[in-house]
C-alpha cells in the first residue's frame, strides 16, 4: 500500500499524543466580549498563559484550534490558519502560516495576532513556541488526551477568547449527544476493536495507548487495541496477539485502494478474527474522528454505529 506522503503525514501529526510572501491579514468584522482586564490561564503543556482583555485577531496553528474558535462564534477573528484547515468552509480564504506542518514565523507576525493557538505533543515544535513566546505573543497550546479534555480545550478557548456562555452552551450540548451514544450501546458485547489511521512505510498506525482517539472507541462500545502513548504504532506481532474482532480503515477516508480484500492479503493479517469474520470495514468518517474538535462527537455517532450498528436500527 502506498497512500500519498503528504495527507498520511499530516493525518500522524494530527493523531500523535499523531513560504512565499505574506499577503495582508484578513481584517475581522466582529469584536470579542470584553474582559476586566488580563487572564493569567494554564494550557495543555503546564504553562501560564497572559491572555489579554479583547482577542480581536486569532491565529490557529491546528485545524482542531481553528474549528473550536469557529464553533464559539469567533470565526471573523481567525487571521491565520494552517493549510490543512478545510472547515468551516469561510477559513479557505485567510493566511496560510502553517504549511506542509511547518509553522511559518514570519507569516504569523504578519497576522499581528492578540493570541495564539498551538498545538501539543510537538505538533507545534517547541522551538516555535518558544520563540513567538519570546516576541511578546500569548502562545496557548491545546492537546486533548480524551473526550473530556476536548471539553475542557473549549471551555479554555472561550475564557480566552471571551465566550464563556457559548463554550458552556457548546460542550452542554456535545455531552448530551455523547450520553445518548453511551447509552444506547451500554450492556453491548464490546468487540476488540483496531482502529487503521495507517500503514506507512510498513509501520502500523492506531490509536496511542491513552489517547483521545482510544477514548472514542472505549465510549462506542469497543475494546480498543492501542499501539505506543506517543508515537501511536503498533507492530504486527503484537497486532496479530491482540487478534482484533473488528477492525475499522480510518484511512480508507483518504485512499480507496485500503478495503476488506487488500487488508486481508496483507502478511500476517489473514488469521485475525475481524478478517477470516469479515469485520473489516471502510470508515469514511475518519476527519471529524481524528480531528479533537467540537465535531468530535460526530465521530463518536459515527464509530458507535460501526461498533454496534444493531444499537441504532
Amino acid at each position: 500500500m502506498a497512500p500519498r506522503t503528504p495527507r498520511i503525514l499530516l493525518t500522524l501529526l494530527l493523531v500523535l499524543a499523531a513560504c512565499a510572501a505574506p499577503r495582508p491579514a484578513a481584517a475581522p468584522t466582529g469584536s470579542p466580549q470584553p474582559s476586566a482586564g488580563p487572564l493569567t490561564l494554564t494550557d495543555d503543556a503546564g504553562r501560564a498563559v497572559e491572555v489579554p482583555a479583547e482577542t480581536p485577531r486569532i491565529v490557529s496553528l491546528a485545524p482542531s484550534n481553528t474549528e473550536i474558535v469557529c464553533a464559539l462564534g469567533a470565526c471573523d477573528r481567525v487571521v491565520g490558519v494552517t493549510d490543512f484547515d478545510d472547515y468551516p468552509p469561510e477559513v479557505a480564504d485567510r493566511d496560510k502560516v502553517v504549511i506542509a506542518a511547518q509553522v511559518d514565523v514570519e507569516k504569523v507576525v504578519a497576522a499581528h495576532p492578540d493570541l495564539i493557538l498551538a498545538a501539543g505533543n510537538e505538533l507545534t515544535p517547541t522551538p516555535i513556541i518558544q520563540r513567538l513566546t519570546s516576541l511578546g505573543y500569548p502562545v496557548m497550546t491545546l492537546y486533548p488526551a480524551s473526550l473530556d479534555g476536548v471539553y475542557g480545550d473549549i471551555t479554555l478557548v472561550g475564557r480566552a477568547i471571551g465566550e464563556t456562555d457559548a463554550a458552556t452552551a457548546l460542550v452542554d450540548k456535545m455531552r448530551q449527544r455523547v450520553e445518548r451514544v453511551t447509552h444506547a450501546v451500554a450492556g453491548a458485547e464490546r468487540p476488540r476493536t483496531f482502529y487503521e489511521v495507517s500503514v506507512f512505510e510498513g509501520v502500523i498506525y492506531t490509536a496511542g495507548e491513552g489517547s483521545f482517539l482510544a477514548s472514542l472507541i472505549d465510549l462506542a462500545g469497543g475494546e480498543p487495541i492501542t499501539g505506543d502513548a506517543r508515537s501511536t504504532a503498533i507492530g504486527i506481532e503484537q497486532l496479530v496477539t491482540a487478534d482484533p474482532q473488528l477492525i475499522v480503515l480510518g484511512d480508507s477516508s483518504y485512499d480507496p485502494s485500503i478495503t476488506p480484500a487488500s487488508v486481508a492479503a496483507r502478511p500476517g493479517w489473514g488469521g485475525m478474527s475481524a478478517v477470516h469474520e469479515d469485520h473489516v470495514v471502510p470508515y469514511p468518517d475518519d476527519l471529524v474522528t481524528t480531528r479533537p474538535g467540537p465535531r468530535i462527537v460526530d465521530g463518536l455517532e459515527a464509530l458507535a454505529r460501526i461498533v454496534h450498528p444493531e444499537a441504532f436500527d
